[in-house]
């Protein structure tokens, strides 16, 4: 599974022409699931992302959390963070899990991000969505659970 991570001061989420969500300070945490995620990997992102040390404290140094700061997540899937781009011009997406196993993944993953606390806001699975946002920094990570 793999989350990019975004530091924002505000982003949303809109499909045809109507916004689906949106956040102040937080993250954006775009979310590809690859064939073989399983429920270990949920748990190693949501613990990863929630606690990762990228606000900043009063001295600039990266220290603060999503959790430590207040600050809202803003979840979308995003199948095409699984694409290979090794062989040929075209991604390939084979790695992708297919969408029936992946909604009941992501699903599970929404859960268990609202099982913190946090402020969780989501897009809407296999749609196409455009995302808006204002990258703060820009601060963007990328969390990889099989590594």
């Amino acid at each position: 599974m793999i989350a990019l991570v975004q530091r924002v001061l505000s982003a949303s989420v809109s499909s045809n022409d109507s916004v689906l969500a949106s956040i102040n300070k937080g993250l954006v945490v775009l979310i590809g699931i690859s064939s073989n995620d399983s429920e270990d990997d949920i748990h190693y992102i949501v613990d990863k992302v929630s606690n990762l040390r990228i606000f900043s404290n009063e001295n600039g140094h990266f220290d603060e959390s999503i959790i430590n700061v207040s600050g809202s997540v803003l979840l979308v899937s995003q199948f095409t963070l699984m694409g290979s781009t090794k062989k040929g011009r075209r991604p390939s997406f084979q790695d992708a899990m297919n969408p029936v196993e992946a909604r009941g993944l992501y699903c599970k993953l929404v859960d268990e991000f609202h099982s913190t606390g946090l402020d969780i806001k989501t897009g809407q699975f296999q749609t196409n969505m455009q995302v808006s946002l204002v990258n703060d920094g820009p601060v963007t990570v990328i969390v990889d659970s099989k590594k």
